[in-house]
């Protein structure tokens, strides 16, 4: 298989091993640019328990949500880069990654998967799964480490990427391709990709394995309980349905041994809030001080679709008991 560029991934250890210090080994790879599934590992249009695999995933677009265009999926292995190609390898070869996107058998690793799954359903029938999010992850870690928690405070890739507990680097070059998007949105629909926009792609995903490693370390049996989970709602949270999500897989169980010893932690739950038309304001109230007093006051994620959508709804990730206050409280203010 042919690649025109070659990158370097931190190597993640061996299964069992311990990564002492902030020093990772690096290892050349190929980036391969994919516009036909047979371009693609068996292994993962495949999927199998007996081949489980751990892939770092992203996705690049032109306004990405439901209504916007997914042009390129990065898929990051140990050993080489794959960008799948959805402009010149069309629908097919998007398809053709379903099964694996679907499975509970490859675990992706990403950065904020909101966007990118609600991308994935509308304009493919794609439900993603199985997602470990590093920026769900890093919030988890702090609270283990008694860190009060602050509304609104989620970790940026680049801020990630520039932990020492992680990383460590810096990541100039994704300000010049955000400087780029903003000058051209159609920015990532351009053929054939440039050796920026291929690196580009490449660099979004190439540390994730390794990140990866580095945080399921750190997480306890509780807290990788509710990465499972809060990943599965994140996924859910801008794909509504008229169904509930029943067609969706189930989240995970609370495992037997967090069960046994008795501290059972509060099942979560994402809540989706109707706001009548024109009354998005008083949720949001002056300089986003109403949604922030109530962020505040509850334990539990909220979102707004904004310029992206669904315009009026509210999203409420999080423990039952804190998910219905928070939804009190937005009752309250749009007094219905």
């Amino acid at each position: 298989m042919a690649s025109s560029q070659q990158t370097h991934i931190p190597l993640p250890p061996d299964p069992g091993d311990k990564i002492e210090g902030d020093e990772a080994n690096f290892s050349s790879v190929p980036i391969h640019v994919v516009t036909n599934p047979s371009q693609l590992p068996v292994e993962f249009l495949e999927p199998s328990p007996e081949s489980q695999l751990v892939i770092g995933f992203d996705c690049e677009g032109v306004d990405l949500c439901r209504h916007g265009t997914l042009c390129i999926m990065q898929l990051a292995f140990p050993d080489a880069i794959y960008l799948v190609d959805a402009i010149q390898g069309g629908e097919t070869v998007i398809e053709a990654c379903k099964p694996a996107l679907e499975s509970s058998y490859i675990t992706k690793v990403i950065h904020d998967c909101k966007r990118d799954s609600e991308a994935l359903y509308f304009q493919f029938g794609i439900k993603l799964h199985n997602v470990v999010d590093t920026q769900i992850a890093y919030s988890l870690i702090s609270e283990q480490e008694g860190r009060a928690r602050v509304p609104d405070d989620y970790i940026s890739f680049v801020g990630l990427l520039a932990d020492p507990r992680y990383c460590g680097i810096s990541y100039d070059e994704k300000e010049e391709v955000r400087v780029l998007l903003r000058q051209d949105p159609k920015y990532w629909t351009y053929r054939p990709l440039s050796e920026q926009m291929i690196r580009a792609a490449a660099d979004d995903v190439r540390f994730l394995l390794f990140i990866y490693h580095k945080m399921v370390q750190k997480l306890n049996d509780k807290s990788l309980w509710r990465l499972a989970v809060r990943g599965a709602l994140y996924c859910r949270c801008f794909c509504i349905n008229d169904n509930d999500f029943a067609d969706w897989p189930p989240l995970p169980p609370i495992p037997e041994n967090i069960a046994a010893n008795g501290s059972m932690p509060e099942e979560e739950v994402l809540s989706v809030i109707d706001v009548p038309s024109g009354k998005m304001g008083r949720v949001i109230g002056r300089r986003g001080a109403s949604i922030l007093s109530i962020k505040e006051s509850c334990n539990a994620e909220i979102f707004i679709g904004g310029a992206k959508g669904p315009a009026d709804k509210v999203f409420i990730i999080g423990p039952v008991k804190q998910a219905r206050k928070a939804e009190a409280i937005l009752r309250g203010k749009l007094d219905f």
